[in-house]
């Protein structure tokens, strides 16, 4: 651990040119006390850093000095390739893999180019989750992505409507969509997903699984994600859509069931009106998303989903027919 941190500390100085006590405590995580003891070590070590004294003051390494320790660990070099998502990187427990391979490959470039992660940094910034939803990382994340990166077999316990379950898995890969992490992994011959905020306990085995080379899980995912978006839509409404309606439905529906279905639509009417069959995930989930569109939508069927619009219509007159606001 000290090791580490030894090397972390002379990558820190040649990659920044000078750092103050103060600046290597905060970013190694450790006191200003246990900073000096370290480069007393170092430079017992024969490593030639010093302590510039004053008020803009700091710990050097003599100029023209180059460590050697630039070689990026295998664990290291794949958290560079997820340097883009941070926050993704700290859930998997790769923080301090991804920092030691940012600071090598930064130590490596020549001066004018150091700066280069900070510029794109400053620049350019993942943030997964969608609006309104807080990040909610699962606390078993940390050995999943263990076993994803070493090919360790897993068993994991899964919590389904029916009850938990147990499953032996050769997990191939991790999927980060809208803020919710899921699992891609191998069960009896066949890939399955499973959401692991729904997983109870993770047992990782010490026993290795060769991967097939023909799966993509990229290409996996998106046909999966696909087939699940049509798998869900097991109903239909028929609805009467002005031209601002239609031209809204993609955006508070499933977008591509909401464009097929204009597409199919006939000819708009003389008030520029279309009627649409639209395939849902359920009647309470279609009141949620076409109450968005308020007066721009007219459910024509099924008659109970009618009803409900009828009379949440019925409501907002009421709420509104003084016209007046309340003191």
């Amino acid at each position: 651990m000290r090791a580490a941190r030894l090397i972390h500390l002379v990558l820190l100085l040649q990659t920044r040119g000078s750092m103050t006590a103060s600046e290597l405590a905060a970013t190694l995580e450790v006191s200003e006390r246990t900073v000096g003891r370290d480069v007393l070590a170092l430079s017992e070590a024969g490593v030639p850093v010093y302590a510039e004294r004053g008020r803009a003051g700091g710990y050097r390494l003599v100029d023209g000095y180059r460590t050697r320790l630039t070689g990026l660990g295998r664990d290291e070099a794949e958290a560079l390739f997820l340097s883009g998502v941070p926050a993704a990187l700290r859930a998997m427990g790769l923080h301090d893999a991804g920092s030691a391979a940012r600071l090598k490959v930064s130590a490596a470039l020549l001066p004018e180019l150091r700066d280069a992660s900070d510029s794109v940094a400053q620049r350019f910034h993942l943030d997964a989750p969608g609006w309104w939803q807080e990040p909610d990382t699962p606390k078993l994340l940390p050995p999943v992505a263990e076993a994803v990166w070493g090919d360790l077999r897993l068993r994991l316990t899964y919590r389904r409507d029916d009850g938990a379950v147990e499953r032996e898995l050769e997990p191939y890969g991790l999927v980060l969509k809208a803020g919710v992490w899921y699992l891609v992994a191998l069960v009896e011959g066949r890939l399955r997903v499973y959401r692991l905020d729904r997983a109870v306990a993770v047992e990782v085995s010490g026993e290795h699984f060769r991967r097939d080379p023909e799966v993509d899980l990229a290409a996996f995912w998106t046909r999966h994600a696909a087939e699940f978006a049509r798998s869900i839509l097991r109903e239909e409404v028929m609805v009467r859509l002005s031209s601002r309606g239609a031209r809204r439905l993609p955006y508070v529906t499933d977008s591509a069931a909401a464009r097929d279905a204009l597409a199919a639509a006939g000819a708009p009417d003389v008030l520029g009106r279309v009627i649409v069959t639209l395939p849902v995930e359920g009647r309470d989930v279609a009141y949620e998303q076409l109450l968005a569109l308020g007066p721009e939508v007219e459910v024509l069927g099924p008659a109970d989903l009618r009803e409900r619009f009828v009379f949440a219509a019925e409501r907002l007159a009421a709420l509104y027919a003084s016209g007046r606001v309340p003191a």
